[in-house]
């Protein structure tokens, strides 16, 4: 459910402040180092994960001082929810991924059932190779069925929003991330 314009400014103000905008800066900055050391000889795809990973990508891969190619993948697995469901495919890579080295962009690495499933299907249509990189893992004190490969910065397990994650439709755009205030998850 949308959150009107008054009840989405209560939820910022009410919110808990997790990572400042210049240390999302410096985080997307040393995650472009980072990949671009490992795959800058690989003419990638890049796969955006919708909604979220827009906002990362686009800070991201202007980074990326590497021939590249960018698609997205439309998949969810919360909608409006708080909560993760079951995962929704709503759009496919418009490129082949069959042997191609295909980086996946993600805003946040929740228990991993996404990423999983975005590289099961990818390796199932014949990437030669899929790397996964995050803005952001939360802690959820238990293993996740994957891991990404390239983790800007870890978060405790609390609904968060800000740099491409809302909060019920809301607050993609902020440049920082917050938490829900506590007992408001």
């Amino acid at each position: 459910m949308a959150l009107s314009p008054d009840q989405a400014r209560r939820v910022l103000e009410t919110a808990e402040l997790l990572c400042p905008a210049a240390d999302v800066a410096a985080t997307v900055a040393r995650m472009a180092r980072e990949i671009s050391a490992a795959l800058a000889d690989s003419f990638p795809l890049v796969l955006v994960v919708m909604r979220g990973a827009v906002i990362f990508a686009g800070q991201l891969l202007p980074q990326l001082r590497f021939p590249l190619q960018v698609d997205y993948v439309d998949l969810t697995r919360y909608g409006d929810a708080t909560r993760g469901g079951e995962i929704t495919w709503r759009a496919a890579p418009g490129i082949t991924v069959a042997g191609r080295v295909v980086l996946v962009l993600d805003d946040i690495q929740d228990e991993g059932h996404t990423l999983a499933a975005i590289r099961g299907k990818l390796l199932a249509d014949g990437a030669r190779q899929v790397c996964t990189a995050v803005f952001a893992e939360k802690d959820i004190g238990h293993a996740k069925p994957y891991t990404a490969d390239y983790v800007g910065v870890r978060l405790p397990n609390r609904y968060v929003f800000g740099f491409g994650m809302d909060v019920s439709g809301a607050w993609r755009n902020l440049p920082e991330i917050y938490a829900l205030k506590e007992g408001h998850e």
